[in-house]
């Protein structure tokens, strides 16, 4: 018994001194502050820069628990803006549901061609600010030229080429597009796009994050090495998660594509 009480005592000092490497580089931080995996310390009352929490999820392949980085966007504010960071990575997220939306559904609908872009001598223009669009029939959707008559074989080129699987018919300056029947193969087109369009908005992602590291690296000289580190971190894991949710929007889309 005394002997494992000599061994049992020096514990409190040890556990202490491991979280001293911790609050290395967090700005004003109190030396030796155990606190750093709550909010604020409670034996001080110091606002710490940034708290961790563990992860629900494993690490891939290794079994272990992964560190999750909460940094307080005001604290760092003078370094980057993270709520336009997120704000940015937002944006993609939700341009990747408006194209599921609107070009890639199984009924081709007149909203469908709205944005198509039509390359003319005078500039590029989205279809709708050059002809009336309207739906004849289910199976028929009209675009009227007659507004910009000279842009009419631009037009039929843009829907042609939209990857929608459209194949326009040209009559003098009105342009009928048959609205596909919806066959296996036209779903699994349509789940091709998706999965393109996907990767797309992924790399606006990976440029929204390389630009906002670039911008958080330029501060190397004003803070810590700590400091910097732990936004990148904070920045890959944001972008992480958008491309969690982008990863569901395609799994979603491709199982009502093809079931």
């Amino acid at each position: 018994m005394a002997l494992a009480l000599k061994w049992l005592r020096p514990l409190p000092s040890l556990l202490h001194r491991s979280f001293f490497p911790l609050t290395r580089g967090l700005p004003g931080a109190p030396t030796g502050c155990p606190a750093l995996l709550l909010e604020g310390c409670r034996q001080c009352g110091h606002q710490v820069l940034l708290s961790r929490q563990l992860a629900t999820k494993k690490a891939k392949g290794k079994g272990q628990s992964q560190a999750k980085v909460n940094i307080s966007a005001a604290l760092v504010e003078d370094i980057i803006n993270l709520e336009e960071v997120n704000e940015d990575m937002q944006a993609v997220i939700e341009a990747l549901k408006e194209d599921f939306s609107r070009n890639i559904s199984v009924r081709t609908s007149p909203g469908a061609l709205d944005h198509i872009t039509v390359v003319t001598k005078d500039g590029k223009f989205p279809l709708n600010q050059l002809g009336q669009i309207s739906q004849k029939s289910p199976q028929l959707i009209i675009v009227n030229m007659a507004n910009f008559p000279e842009s009419t074989a631009a037009a039929m080129k843009a829907i042609r080429e939209s990857g929608m699987n459209l194949n326009p018919e040209v009559d003098g300056t009105m342009i009928r597009v048959p609205v596909p029947k919806v066959t296996r193969e036209h779903r699994e087109n349509l789940a091709k796009l998706a999965k393109q369009s996907t990767n797309k908005s992924k790399e606006a992602l990976r440029k929204v994050r390389s630009k906002s590291i670039s911008q958080v690296k330029k501060s190397k000289s004003k803070v810590s090495e700590d400091t910097i580190w732990l936004l990148e971190k904070q920045i890959q894991q944001m972008a992480d998660e958008a491309v969690a949710e982008m990863d569901k929007l395609l799994a979603a889309k491709t199982k009502e594509l093809l079931g």
